[in-house]
């Protein structure tokens, strides 16, 4: 969020479970804050069994020195299940923003009338790019969309630092879904 005197201070949760890549789209944000001059830091956290389990990402992102890493309550936060939105939806600051993927989560939330709520189809819309597996792209497009602090072309340049090197053929379909869900944000 940027106010006046034009500082920008942005706390960002990202959840949902393993296997949802939540650390992946948190990995590519930080790098993308990172190379477009802002400060950022980053905390992935993840249940023991990984696939399945629990998984989320805090981000900080600023336009200033960052004092602490760590994300009590979030200007945004992107759900990816009902079980994360249901755990982390009161942490979402007044005038904030959920984006959330109503593929998998039924119903809206009641939260504070100030709340911006986005609601993405992100398996949908990645089943209807070829691969379910982009989902997370899906939503982190719709949320830099949202935003507008990072562009998803900024984004998209960053994928082969964050993807291993022998995933790297999977670059296209992951910079199609960031561009996808940035394209359901605008309409």
């Amino acid at each position: 969020m940027q106010d006046a005197n034009n500082n920008f201070y942005e706390e960002i949760l990202i959840a949902g479970f393993g296997g949802q890549g939540i650390l992946l789209a948190g990995k590519l944000l930080a790098q993308a804050a990172m190379k477009t001059g802002h400060e950022v830091t980053c905390m992935p956290s993840y249940g023991a069994e990984v696939r399945g389990g629990t998984a989320n990402c805090m981000l900080v992102m600023s336009n200033q020195p960052i004092a602490s890493p760590m994300v009590v309550s979030c200007n945004s936060l992107i759900a990816m299940n009902k079980a994360s939105l249901d755990k982390f939806a009161p942490c979402i600051k007044s005038a904030g923003l959920l984006i959330m993927n109503s593929s998998l989560i039924d119903e809206m939330p009641k939260l504070d009338k100030s709340i911006e709520i986005l609601a993405v189809p992100a398996d949908e819309i990645a089943v209807e790019l070829g691969n379910q597996k982009v989902a997370n792209m899906v939503v982190l497009g719709a949320y830099l969309q949202r935003r507008g602090v990072i562009s998803p072309d900024a984004a998209a340049a960053c994928m082969e630092d964050v993807i291993a090197k022998h995933h790297h053929r999977t670059v296209p379909i992951n910079t199609q879904a960031i561009h996808k869900g940035a394209e359901f944000a605008r309409t």
